[in-house]
């Protein structure tokens, strides 16, 4: 009996801990990979379509929940690497989009070092970039994260293309030393997951809306990063 108990409690905190399919909509990802400088831009929401097939071996790579509301550091990243791609949710209720960034990046090297096409990781690893970016990727997916999951998403999806401006003027420099690229990205991913998680608590508290503004302030975030990950591979 009481190890029917203890199961039923794990899948009742997986089922509570589980995130949607949602994302930023696929022209606010195109429109960042595309002034980041990705000049196979037009797959940048490619990864959301993999997930009608992949499931959750790839929706986990698109969120943190970060139930416990910890801050996010650079080993917190670096430790979700091996997540990636991976779909246990008995161990991994939480997601791991911090590590998949990374790991995308890896799968990209390799591939270019067997002398495969390696572009599709890219694409992925812009995806991953935008949905950091995104406050309610980055909470516990609790009521209120329900609730605004959808409209969030979609908050600048009908305008953004046709104002890419909107998310150039927040980008800004975003240094990765060659010597310590994998440390740096880890860093920076950690930082913007902490801006990205206290807009998110902001939101909360004030049971509210991301507005457009504040959208495209994040995606700036986001941009910014891809940009500088793209300058160190040369594109």
């Amino acid at each position: 009996m009481k190890n029917i108990a203890l199961k039923l409690m794990a899948v009742l905190l997986v089922l509570f801990s589980s995130s949607p399919a949602w994302t930023w909509h696929d022209q606010t990802h195109l429109t960042l990979a595309k002034v980041a400088g990705l000049k196979s831009w037009y797959n940048a929401a490619g990864p959301d379509l993999a997930k009608i097939k992949a499931g959750n071996v790839e929706s986990y790579n698109h969120w943190f929940n970060n139930n416990t509301e910890a801050e996010v550091t650079t080993r917190m990243v670096l430790d979700q690497i091996e997540r990636y791609d991976k779909n246990n949710i008995w161990w991994d209720t939480e997601g791991h989009i911090y590590g998949a960034i990374i790991a995308s990046l890896a799968a990209y090297e390799k591939d270019l070092s067997d002398g495969k096409y390696a572009q599709y990781h890219l694409a992925y690893c812009a995806h991953y970039m935008g949905d950091l970016s995104q406050p309610l990727h980055n909470i516990r997916y609790d009521l209120f994260n329900q609730s605004f999951h959808s409209i969030s998403d979609g908050i600048v999806e009908n305008t953004l293309m046709k104002e890419p401006e909107k998310i150039t003027r927040h980008m800004y420099a975003v240094i990765l030393r060659p010597d310590n690229f994998e440390e740096d990205l880890a860093s920076e991913i950690a930082r913007i997951a902490n801006i990205t998680r206290k807009l998110g608590y902001k939101l909360r508290a004030e049971n509210r809306n991301i507005t457009k503004e504040e959208a495209y302030v994040q995606l700036g975030h986001s941009a910014s990063l891809l940009k500088a990950v793209l300058r160190h591979y040369n594109h």
